[in-house]
């Protein structure tokens, strides 16, 4: 490839993610909410990422750079669509957007359940017999340890584990330390028939 070519393409490659960089940095600054905000430092990043590294693709012509550019834009591309949810749907639990900018509210109906539950949890009234809400994402919570009835639960909190092992995990602990089991006592130990020998 001639070497004026080659440099006039890094050139446009590198003005365009510049470009894409400075229009992400611009939209942080000026746009009037958090979603227009987490729009704006995701979605133009990606594009100015990836023409960088095409610019250094081209730029340096080494078959071994491609994989490591390509794993460097598969990272940015898989982990700031993630995080931009995350944020995303944190600022609109919190209440940190504008209605009035939203043309379809999906989440409306989730949040406003969930609410719902929590509300009903903190006033001791949740009768959520089958469990909780699960687009909450949270399980109910064991009825004794609230000092609540069998079928009032809390959509909060997750069941503790049995405080006790069961039988076969203990039998195997004592086997381990070589203490005697319960067949090895008792009266199955005196009666070889019981122990079904």
């Amino acid at each position: 490839m001639n070497q004026e070519l080659k440099d006039l393409i890094v050139g446009i490659l590198m003005l365009g993610g510049a470009l894409m960089s400075l229009a992400a940095a611009i939209g942080l600054t000026r746009f009037p909410d958090l979603m227009s905000r987490m729009h704006a430092a995701s979605k133009p990043q990606v594009l100015g990422l990836l023409l960088f590294l095409l610019a250094m693709a081209v730029q340096f012509e080494s078959w071994a750079l491609l994989p490591i550019l390509a794993v460097c834009w598969l990272f940015m591309l898989l982990t700031a669509p993630v995080s931009a949810h995350m944020v995303g749907r944190a600022g609109y639990r919190t209440k940190h957007l504008r209605p009035e900018l939203l043309t379809i509210d999906e989440l409306d109906d989730v949040v406003t359940r969930s609410q719902e539950l929590l509300q009903q949890a903190r006033a001791g009234t949740a009768d959520v017999v089958g469990g909780g809400d699960p687009r909450a994402g949270r399980a109910p919570a064991h009825p004794r340890r609230q000092g609540a009835s069998t079928t009032t639960r809390s959509p909060l909190r997750r069941p503790r584990p049995p405080r006790h092992a069961p039988v076969r995990s203990r039998e195997r602990k004592r086997k381990r330390r070589g203490a005697p089991s319960h067949r090895d006592t008792g009266p199955a130990a005196e009666r070889p028939e019981l122990r079904g020998e």
